[in-house]
């Protein structure tokens, strides 16, 4: 079934924002005035208050992610484009000096002090959104919006021409798969040069997007943008410094395996040097992994494997289905990557992104799962906007997607491949866990660097990265190919669109893993402790949620040092 929006069931029926409103700002204002206007001095008032403005929130988000959805699905439709267009120029900086001047009303009120514990992570959440906003910054996000949608715009625009035929980059991606070097090199080499066609330009949207950035941290009163980002993202539980532990222990513990894997490859490969063109190739000699040969086979498989992981997760992606709630293949003009969102009004998920039947297309819809499941647990816990989707913590939302990809992988045989192909599919993931660790620790000691120097030239920041890459790297060789080597810092597209966006993906691995560790021995309770952890919502503190799943919280060494033992001993297991 295709995207209908329309056709969506609403099943929470507005008690507040009139019904059949426009999304326009001639008739929020009138509900953002009403808000502003009520006394605040009791308790009652207050929760009333709370729960009439998270409705007004959940309409007005419901709507960003449906202009992001459409334009994200077709970056070159002109109607989708002004929608999208319009709502982040027009209506969103307009909607955040009005959510703030609310923001600043519950602050003021004496009856904070009286809500129970439920509202307590909200309560901290809203006054640190008070303590750091600033007027002047709308105008500024709202530049640093148009700067996202250029990028997005001319990555999504992005094809090469192979034998004939236009493919995108992230289609041209699976010939690196295909046994045949000479059209490996071929093809990445078109894909490197049709992007570095447009590198100035994309090098001077992210110079922009820094200077933007570098402002709106200092509007704030912070000495720089990162400083600011950790607030703004509620990252109370860590600090920068926590990050710096975090690459330290990648670099001493999973860049060596990262580099034996390198080893075996070139051993298997029969090659003196590995280049860029090698690392997706099975070093067997094998043809790539054929999972499915359409997006009907790619939810059919994963369907399957849902029914074997657990009753409710299957029903939940069934309906998904029968909802027409995903957008699966690559094609010209979509915007690169994947997600999940959420129409917040509706409660619903929506995934995205950009098969290209490859093995890890089946890894991406498992893990956009994971977040669809969340958003679905804490819709049948009934948890309000304040305490949901939107304000979860990443290194928490990333634990219940990467956990989904381990643990459906255990269920690829009969789903999508036989014994033998599961195992090497399996392998392959492990290898992506252990290259991920060391790909975060790149783009966040990257994006450390980039907004502690706002003042670098382009040529130091190539530099920079270079150095990072070489510190984080595997064995590969770009000699000669410099210039294509920073290029993969413009295909990152969280660095543009999510900046500091990327080490929850290394905290919430090691969470995952100790999900997918406890799965394997006692499948039942990895799972209930799963649910229980997701079904809380963003109602607890970080530490709290994996605690709540049965997982210890420790980003440092330790913890690393144990997870690169157990990924070890897998990777050998699937040898």
């Amino acid at each position: 079934m295709a995207f209908d929006y329309a056709k969506l069931p609403h099943e929470y029926p507005r008690r507040y924002v009139p019904r059949g409103m426009e999304v326009s700002w001639e008739d929020l204002s009138g509900v953002f005035k009403e808000l502003k206007s009520r006394p605040l001095s009791s308790r009652a008032e207050l929760e009333r208050w709370i729960a009439d403005e998270d409705e007004l929130n959940a309409v007005v988000y419901e709507r960003k992610a449906l202009v992001n959805v459409n334009f994200s699905r077709q970056t070159d439709d002109g109607e989708s484009r002004k929608a999208y267009v319009d709502f982040v120029q027009e209506l969103e900086p307009k909607v955040k000096l009005a959510s703030f001047e609310l923001t600043q009303k519950y602050v003021s009120s004496p009856a904070r002090r009286e809500l129970p514990p439920a509202y307590s992570m909200s309560d901290k959440t809203r006054k640190n959104a008070a303590e750091i906003f600033r007027e002047e910054n709308v105008a500024l996000e709202k530049e640093d919006a148009e700067l996202v949608e250029k990028y997005q715009g001319l990555m999504g625009a992005m094809t090469v021409s192979y034998k004939g035929e236009e493919k995108t980059l992230q289609q041209a991606d699976k010939f690196l798969e295909g046994t045949d070097r000479s059209v490996r090199e071929e093809v990445w080499r078109l894909s490197a040069g049709r992007l570095l066609r447009d590198l100035k330009e994309l090098d001077g949207i992210y110079t922009r997007m820094v200077k933007v950035r570098d402002t709106i941290g200092r509007n704030a009163g912070f000495g720089n943008y990162r400083d600011f980002v950790f607030r703004q993202k509620n990252r109370f539980d860590y600090t920068p410094e926590d990050c710096a532990r975090f690459h330290e222990a990648v670099a001493r513990h999973m860049v060596p395996l990262s580099r034996e894997i390198d080893e075996e490859r070139m051993r298997d490969l029969g090659v003196d040097e590995l280049r860029p063109w090698d690392l997706s190739v099975d070093p067997q000699g094998r043809p790539p992994l054929a999972p499915f040969s359409s997006a009907e086979g790619l939810v059919d498989g994963c369907a399957k494997v849902f029914r074997k992981v657990d009753p409710q997760f299957s029903s939940y992606f069934d309906r998904m289905t029968a909802l027409g709630l995903r957008d699966l293949e690559s094609r010209k003009g979509k915007a690169p990557g994947g997600f999940q969102d959420e129409f917040t009004e509706l409660r619903l998920p929506f995934i995205f992104m950009n098969a290209a039947q490859r093995d890890s297309d089946v890894r991406t819809l498992l893990h956009e799962s994971g977040h669809s499941f969340h958003t679905l647990l804490m819709r049948d816990a009934g948890l309000p906007f304040y305490n949901s989707s939107q304000n979860l913590p990443a290194e928490f939302a990333e634990v219940a997607s990467i956990s989904m990809e381990l643990v459906g992988g255990a269920h690829l045989a009969g789903a999508f491949y036989g014994p033998e192909d599961a195992k090497r599919s399996n392998k392959a993931e492990v290898g992506r866990i252990i290259k991920l660790f060391t790909w975060v620790a790149t783009i966040d000691a990257f994006q450390h660097w980039v907004y502690a120097n706002p003042g670098h030239s382009e040529g130091e920041r190539a530099e920079k990265w270079s150095e990072i890459f070489r510190r984080f790297s595997g064995l590969e060789s770009y000699e000669g190919l410099e210039e294509a080597m920073v290029y993969r810092l413009h295909r990152q597209l969280h660095v543009y669109v999510f900046p500091f966006y990327y080490i929850e993906y290394g905290i919430a691995t090691l969470g995952a893993l100790g999900i997918w560790s406890r799965y394997m021995k006692d499948p039942s309770g990895a799972i209930s402790a799963y649910k229980r952890a997701l079904s809380l919502g963003s109602s607890k503190p970080l530490p709290e949620l994996f605690r709540a799943a049965d997982l210890p919280w420790d980003l440092g060494s330790g913890a690393i040092e144990s997870y690169a033992r157990q990924l070890r001993s897998a990777w050998k297991s699937y040898s």
